[in-house]
């Protein structure tokens, strides 16, 4: 045997050593024969190589990249295989792997006279390269695959793959009608060469602007059509990961709740089948964060951004999450009356790049700083001119400007938000023009019209189980009620609205409805009930949670629900802090 056996089997090439034999399961036994020995360095090579395909069929990625990458270092692979080491790169997030595994596979095709596998290399290169925000670098490599194409006179599938170049730059330009068109020949070019992926993206992004155009439920129904073929299992790893994300992301800024949590449970179930993966899930736990938030499971919801933080990192779209990520963690401190955590996370939020408001206009608004907060929601609503995501920004826009006295602003967010919300036809996007209308109602005293869109919103929030929400429009009912005499009905609302706020643990929105109600302590207390005072005055003379129990009667659920309020109130976390501001204001 020659001390080099390997050299046998490599030649030289322009582009570097690439396999002068076929690396095909049919060639591993002839090869054993050849060798005459099962331990020879060519033969484990094979069996290596196999290794790492069988893996990425049963979508082991971890065990595949590293099957692959054993199986590459013995003797450099061939283009098909080398685009399966890139792509278990991508699915682990290694995107600089993903990317260089790629850019080898191009070549090789291209050295061996498969121009149409180099198209497709370059095309997933550039797509990369745009999601990484790097668009010169992408054009260059969409251009790249375009030259190529041009030399073959024929029809073929990877034409489809290039138009989609073409569709995200009429994406961008907001030109809906001919991403739409552009769609519509992609996914029949998928569809004549039998492409599920390619078919799935043409009619993903057909929905897309349909929706985009106005034609919502026709857009829709293709969306839901796509996400078929997903959950079926039709579509390649990355291009599934792909159209979850895309397709939630979108039911989000369409405002059709229903549709995000049904495709976010599906996205979870993905995930779960393949633990080793981390390109999708990061923005999987971010829109569990976000509808954990609204359905007011805050504690949930906390666990999926810390998930987040502690293990998906990596990758331009985990990268991409940690920004909303960050804003959602906002979100939730905010509402919990973690006012300090609250302006950190949204502060993170920004350094990502990720847009911080409303959240941080609310929580100026919270934190009794009306100008600041009216200065930023203003100026993030100048910024933005597309509809849908201005109604983001309209419901804080009007509490915001009723709260400084702006009504005529008021009255021009709430015409818009209603426009938007009639033309889109989601109950999301009902529910929070009603709201919105009701609370602008009740400033003006128009008490009847108040009550009007205030029931409506409420009855909107709870069938879309989100209880904050709920509980912040039966606050308004409460008042309207109120306004027009019924304090029956005044005080079944407002005690309503504040059993929510308690087992939400929402110090904030508990705060006002004490305020409503009547229950707040004097000033100088931050807004304390009476029950609350009389839990830190024991906490201050060193009872534990059991010993405040047994003296208020009370459970010591309720004793902890009571402590996380008083912390919130008074922006402290530890039971000392407590205690020496009970001791500071005299409260012993």
């Amino acid at each position: 045997m020659s001390a080099r056996p390997d050299a046998r089997f490599r030649a030289r090439t322009k582009g570097g050593w690439t396999p002068a034999f076929d690396w095909g399961p049919q060639a591993i036994s002839p090869i054993r024969r050849a060798a005459g020995d099962d331990n020879h360095p060519v033969v484990e090579a094979l069996a290596e190589l196999q290794r790492g395909r069988d893996f990425y069929a049963k979508r082991k990625w971890a065990d595949a990249h590293e099957s692959l990458a054993a199986a590459d270092q013995a003797t450099p692979l061939r283009a098909e295989d080398l685009e399966l080491l890139a792509r278990s790169g991508y699915m682990l997030g290694r995107d600089d792997d993903y990317v260089n595994g790629l850019e080898r596979a191009y070549h090789a095709h291209v050295e061996s006279g498969e121009p149409l596998g180099g198209v497709r290399c370059a095309w997933w290169i550039g797509h990369n390269f745009l999601f990484r925000g790097e668009r010169g670098p992408a054009r260059g490599w969409f251009a790249r695959g375009q030259r190529l194409l041009e030399r073959e006179r024929r029809d073929c599938v990877e034409r489809g793959y290039v138009l989609i170049a073409a569709l995200l730059e009429h994406v961008f330009a907001g030109d809906h009608e001919a991403a739409h068109a552009t769609a519509v020949e992609i996914a029949g070019i998928g569809e004549r060469f039998g492409d599920q992926d390619l078919v799935a993206m043409g009619m993903m992004e057909q929905g897309h602007a349909l929706v985009r155009q106005g034609r919502t439920q026709e857009g829709l129904r293709l969306v839901d059509e796509t996400m078929v073929a997903v959950t079926a299992g039709e579509l390649s790893p990355i291009v599934a990961g792909i159209v979850y994300c895309n397709t939630i992301a979108f039911c989000q800024s369409v405002y059709d709740l229903r549709r995000a949590r049904e495709w976010t449970a599906a996205l979870t179930r993905w995930c779960k089948q393949q633990p080793d993966m981390v390109a999708h899930n990061g923005l999987c736990l971010v829109h569990r964060a976000q509808l954990m938030t609204l359905g007011g499971t805050w504690p949930d919801a906390l666990a999926e951004l810390r998930r987040l933080g502690e293990r998906f990192t990596e990758g331009v779209l985990n990268q991409r999450a940690l920004g909303h990520a960050a804003y959602q963690l906002g979100e939730v401190n905010r509402l919990q009356g973690q006012f300090e955590a609250a302006e950190a996370a949204y502060r993170k939020a920004s350094r990502f790049g990720c847009e911080p408001q409303p959240g941080l206009a609310l929580l100026r608004l919270a934190e009794g700083n009306r100008d600041a907060a009216a200065a930023a929601i203003r100026r993030a609503v100048g910024e933005i001119t597309q509809p849908l995501k201005r109604a983001a920004l309209l419901p804080a826009y009007v509490e915001i400007m009723l709260a400084v006295g702006d009504v005529e602003a008021a009255h021009s967010a709430c015409r818009e938000l209603d426009e938007i919300a009639e033309r889109q036809g989601t109950n999301l996007l009902g529910a929070m023009a009603a709201q919105a209308r009701g609370e602008l109602a009740l400033a003006e005293g128009e008490a009847q019209a108040a009550l009007v869109a205030l029931r409506r919103a409420c009855q909107a929030w709870q069938e879309l189980d989100a209880p904050h929400e709920a509980a912040r429009g039966r606050v308004l009912l409460g008042v309207t009620c109120r306004s027009l005499g019924d304090e029956d009905t005044a005080e079944l609302e407002l005690e309503a609205a504040r059993g929510v706020f308690a087992e939400l643990g929402a110090a904030p929105a508990l705060a006002w409805v004490d305020s409503v109600t009547g229950q707040a302590a004097p000033a100088g207390d931050q807004g304390l009930t009476a029950r609350e005072l009389e839990v830190l005055r024991l906490v201050a003379v060193g009872k534990t949670n059991r010993e405040i129990a047994s003296t208020l009667v009370i459970s010591e659920r309720t004793v902890a629900r009571h402590l996380q309020n008083i912390f919130a109130k008074l922006r402290v976390s530890s039971r000392t802090a407590a205690s020496a501001f009970a001791f500071e204001h005299d409260l012993v």
